[in-house]
């Protein structure tokens, strides 16, 4: 996850105060003689005072560029090792002291905890390390402190890189554990979803098979045609109610039953239905429809089927045109028809519950979708659905459970 804009201003903001602190306090232990001020300073010393309020400038990009914090501080200091010995052009006034500025400190933090290069890093460490006890001018006292200068910040650093992999490593465990509950929730639902579907056909099937069977039966022995063709129709409507039971079942068992299962395949077919009787329909999809996963697929036909039967009930002689659009985080379907050139007949569009779009919106609402039905502006009706592209369900988890296993 990478850090936002501002997150970025306020890293550079702590960063620039505290390179602006240790130039100040660096400055004024310099000043007081606690580093390798001479007892009369002259222009080098002032120059080099400036150069050393550079370097220190330099924590401000101790995040983005370690390495190169290191190399300045660490040339800073290498020039005034120098310069007092053996060039001898600078007397410091306490000679036992330390000449490194403090701020080496803070820069040997950053190697380590920034830079990707362990091996660089430590490398760079080592000559900063040399360069700030300065073993060519051997006091045990120098090198104790310039050694625990160059050391603390490297620990610290990797304690908090150490600590800060710990904590990574932590939330990505409660995040994959997350992820499994919601999928083992979702496989159970699905099992769920099967066994009252598996009991609904079983107590469906049995009464609907009799009704059926009784019905075929009285169109052989009716005495009249009349009753004849009025046990045929019953009959007939009953082996329909059988195959619609089964598609039902069907499409709530957690397989898929091959190519009749409804899913975006079926878009064109639908579309081909409703030019048949009549209505002039286009389809428009835009992406691929191998984003949508099945579940997504099966609701958004339950879509189209449903918005496509309300248009021929309600609006005869409307031109539709539906519109799908894939992509890899949401699947949205638009159906839109123009306003109607006849008045709908009362015999068709009173068939049905009426509950048509309401059943579609708890269908929708069960896959964490959106759907808004309504009148536009143009006197037309349009309907449009916003699902996301994949769903999790025991047909998705299965897969990755087996190459777990």
């Amino acid at each position: 996850m990478t850090d936002g804009p501002w997150h970025c201003r306020h890293r550079l903001a702590v960063d620039v105060i505290v390179a602006a602190a240790f130039v100040l306090i660096d400055t004024g232990m310099t000043l007081v003689g606690a580093t390798w001020w001479p007892e009369h300073p002259g222009t080098l010393a002032w120059v080099m005072l400036g150069a050393q309020a550079l370097a220190g400038a330099s924590l401000a990009v101790r995040r983005i560029a370690p390495l190169a914090v290191i190399g300045v501080l660490g040339a800073f200091t290498l020039a005034v090792s120098l310069l007092i010995s053996p060039a001898g052009v600078l007397t410091p006034a306490h000679q036992g002291n330390v000449w490194a500025p403090l701020s080496t400190t803070v820069a040997a933090y950053g190697p380590l905890f920034y830079q990707q290069n362990r091996r660089t890093a430590y490398l760079a460490l080592a000559a900063f390390t040399l360069v700030v006890m300065r073993p060519w001018d051997p006091s045990v006292t120098n090198m104790t402190i310039g050694l625990l200068r160059t050391a603390v910040g490297p620990l610290l650093a990797l304690y908090f890189d150490a600590r800060r992999r710990l904590v990574r490593a932590l939330v990505e465990r409660a995040e994959r554990a997350e992820r499994e509950r919601h999928l083992l929730a979702e496989q159970a639902r699905a099992e769920e979803r099967a066994r009252l579907a598996g009991e609904m056909h079983d107590v469906v099937t049995h009464r609907v098979s009799l009704m059926v069977l009784q019905a075929g039966a009285l169109g052989v022995t009716a005495p009249d045609e009349a009753t004849r063709q009025a046990a045929e129709e019953l009959r007939t409507a009953g082996c329909q109610a059988l195959e619609e039971l089964r598609d039902l079942v069907g499409i709530l068992r957690t397989e898929p039953e091959g190519d009749r299962t409804p899913s975006v395949a079926g878009f064109a077919d639908l579309v081909a239905e409703s030019v048949a009787v009549g209505i002039p329909t286009e389809l428009i999809e835009e992406g691929d429809p191998a984003l949508a996963s099945p579940v997504v697929g099966r609701t958004a036909y339950r879509v189209l089927r449903e918005a496509l039967t309300n248009v021929r009930k309600h609006a005869p002689g409307a031109r539709v045109r539906v519109r799908v659009e894939y992509d890899n985080a949401r699947v949205r379907l638009t159906v839109h028809n123009t306003p109607p050139t006849g008045s709908p007949r009362s015999a068709l569009a009173g068939t049905g519950s009426g509950l048509g779009i309401a059943q579609l919106r708890q269908r929708i609402e069960l896959v964490y979708g959106t759907l808004r039905a309504g009148p536009c502006s143009d006197g037309g009706f349009s309907v449009e659905a916003t699902l996301p592209a994949f769903v999790p369900t025991a047909e998705s988890f299965a897969p990755a459970a087996e190459s777990a296993g």
